[in-house]
């Protein structure tokens, strides 16, 4: 769609509405029966917050109505696509950034640059630019960050003062030479750093945080046999070699905050929703012992993961200009601020990051530099199956069942049958936007 029609549908939208509205109030009618009805899909705690926020927008748009349906995460992500196979998508959702390439490929977004050119409300470099980068595919824009999400390491900053450094590492070899002298520190009972063995992400970090992509040639085979990610994996796997962590799932401690507490553990990769769990969860004489820090790297501050969620516009939606007007209410400053006091989802623009609640914040700074770092995980629709192998590789390598370079090989093996279909579809330019 091309910017200036939809500008000046909107605007012409936007007169009909003044005019409407005056004929109105001069009649002494209430509300007309004839609204737009708009349907907003939200997930988990935040699809029951956008209802809240959504009554501003209809205040401001009475000729809208929104329709808000809330689903669970963890149903989220099928409901979608029954709602795809079945054409009942929604006009505006809110889509994870690792989905939107899913949900590209399948042609099912509306492409956002002819809307964001001419809009007032939406500043593309008022946003962090790797988290918008996520939203992108081929350089088309197919999201707007609504809220973001990045893993880097909370930390017991009185244990670390304690094995002799007075600041989190900056380099995986301070952070080795730390995690040893807390160990040392601690004795054989208890730990440097906490990786769960169930979760992808803490490998998925250090694999990032090394220039060669995890997949090659536009996505069609794996990369995880380059150099870089056996550095990655093989540093991982030294961690739980040496001693520094426990080949322990997260659901083999008790709880996380009480472990965090007793210094079972001293290091732990998370994201933003654990400031607030950290704060609750431990005793007021703990409250000064703890803080966060951006993630170290191989030869100096490291990136970490682009997360969150976005805002997208389906292509089946028929009322699109006003699903846009939607989109615009809800990435305005004043309302991703109250958004945050809601939910302590970390808002996506730089303008937003001046509310005092996150100026204020000590354990939101490490956030805020670490937003300046971040890289999305590869853009190809069969990532969360690809992120699951990777996981299970790296629990194999630390259990000792496979070698590094065994797993390695065994890894791009299996990315490569599950790319197998994409590499058909490239071949024969049946990709939705290849020609």
């Amino acid at each position: 769609m091309a910017a200036m029609p939809l500008a000046a549908r909107i605007n012409r939208r936007e007169a009909i509405v003044s005019l409407s509205g005056a004929a109105l109030a001069l009649s002494g009618c209430g509300r007309s029966s004839n609204q737009t009805e708009l349907r907003f899909w939200g997930a988990g705690r935040e699809g029951d917050i956008a209802a809240e926020l959504i009554r501003g927008f209809e205040q401001e748009h009475p000729e809208i109505r929104v329709s808000v349906q809330k689903m669970p995460f963890t149903v989220a992500h099928e409901k979608l696509l029954t709602a795809f196979a079945g054409e009942t998508l929604p006009d505006l959702c809110q889509l994870g950034n690792t989905w939107i390439p899913e949900f590209a490929a399948l042609d099912a977004l509306e492409p956002l640059d002819g809307y964001v050119a001419p809009s007032r409300e939406i500043q593309l470099d008022d946003y962090f630019e790797g988290i918008l980068a996520s939203n992108r595919i081929d350089q088309t824009l197919f999201g707007i960050p609504w809220y973001v999400d990045t893993r880097l390491l909370y930390y017991r900053r009185d244990l670390l003062s304690q094995a002799g450094f007075d600041e989190p590492p900056q380099t995986w070899q301070e952070w080795s030479d730390m995690m040893a002298a807390i160990k040392a520190l601690v004795g054989p009972d208890r730990y440097s750093v906490l990786l769960p063995l169930n979760e992808f992400e803490p490998l998925l970090v250090l694999g990032l945080q090394l220039p060669s992509e995890l997949l090659r040639d536009g996505g069609r085979y794996g990369n995880f046999r380059s150099a870089d990610f056996r550095r990655a994996l093989t540093f991982y796997e030294s961690i739980f070699r040496r001693g520094w962590a426990p080949r322990m799932t997260n659901s083999q401690i008790s709880n996380v905050w009480d472990e965090f507490g007793r210094g079972f553990f001293s290091f732990y990769i998370s994201g933003p929703w654990n400031i607030a769990e950290f704060k609750r969860r431990l005793p007021p004489a703990l409250q000064d012992a703890w803080m966060t820090a951006t993630m170290p790297g191989p030869e100096g501050p490291g990136v970490s993961i682009a997360g969150g969620s976005s805002l997208v516009i389906f292509k089946s939606s028929q009322v699109k200009a006003e699903a846009w007007l939607l989109a615009e209410y809800l990435s305005r400053p004043a309302v991703q601020q109250r958004f945050y006091d809601l939910t302590g989802d970390m808002p996506p623009r730089r303008s937003s990051w001046q509310m005092p609640a996150l100026v204020q914040s000590p354990y939101a700074k490490a956030f805020l530099a670490q937003l300046d770092r971040v890289r999305s995980p590869p853009k190809v629709p069969e990532w969360e199956r690809i992120a699951t192998e990777m996981r299970l590789t790296g629990e194999r390598v630390v259990q000792g069942v496979q070698t590094i370079d065994q797993a390695v090989v065994a890894l791009d093996r299996k990315t490569d049958a599950i790319l197998a279909k994409r590499r058909w579809m490239l071949e024969r330019n049946t990709l939705p936007g290849v020609t």
